[in-house]
């Protein structure tokens, strides 16, 4: 009961997954962090999401950091795309 009148309220589970990852990317109103707040604060799923994203993230960041950047040219692109659709089923 509690979980559908957060959701009517606040935001639902999908919506609160899409504004973590905007969070990470410093791309959130000050609107939907407060949405985002209170709905992490009664979903315990969403709560230890946004933990294990946490985690994720700074496992990346540090990964990123300590490897030589290179330069990408459209050719190495493409061949990700390309594998990525084929993994996808497109």
């Amino acid at each position: 009961m509690l979980k559908k009148i957060m959701h009517i309220f606040f935001l639902p589970c999908s919506t609160a997954t899409l504004l973590m990852e905007k969070r990470n990317a410093n791309n959130i109103s000050s609107k939907e962090n407060w949405q985002l707040s209170m709905h992490v604060m009664m979903c315990k799923w969403c709560k230890a999401y946004e933990e294990k994203l946490k985690i994720l993230d700074s496992i990346l960041k540090k990964k990123w950091f300590r490897e030589e950047k290179t330069d990408l040219n459209d050719a190495d692109i493409q061949k990700f795309k390309d594998r990525m659709f084929e993994k996808l089923d497109f």
